[in-house]
């Protein structure tokens, strides 16, 4: 039996899981699509996940078309948004404190 190459830790950090992503993509061959093309698959991804909560919360949406719940629509936004973060060489959890120090000084209405 052959073993899977990709792994994440148990309890992976924000950096576990780019690793992970920028593995994954390479061992899939996803690796040699643009950016641009890789932008508007990400974006397919949202409308998947507008048409999951529709779903989920009983709203009207085309039965016809296939999408998953809530959660597997997340989640593929977060692969595709971690590759973004790999793409631009982004630290994820860098970025986000600097953008929550940030807001923290904003004043919210």
């Amino acid at each position: 039996m052959k073993q899977d190459p990709l792994h994440l830790p148990q309890k992976p950090s924000p950096q576990d899981f780019q690793k992970y992503v920028a593995d994954m993509m390479a061992h899939r061959g996803f690796d040699s699509t643009d950016i641009m093309g890789q932008f508007l698959q990400f974006t397919e991804e949202v409308g998947e996940l507008a048409k999951a909560i529709r779903k989920a919360e009983g709203r009207r949406f085309d039965r016809a078309s296939h999408v998953g719940g809530v959660n597997e629509e997340l989640a593929d936004i977060f692969m595709y948004l971690l590759y973004f973060c790999n793409y631009f060489d982004i630290d994820l959890e860098q970025a986000f404190r600097e953008k929550e120090a940030i807001n923290k000084k904003r004043v919210w209405k």
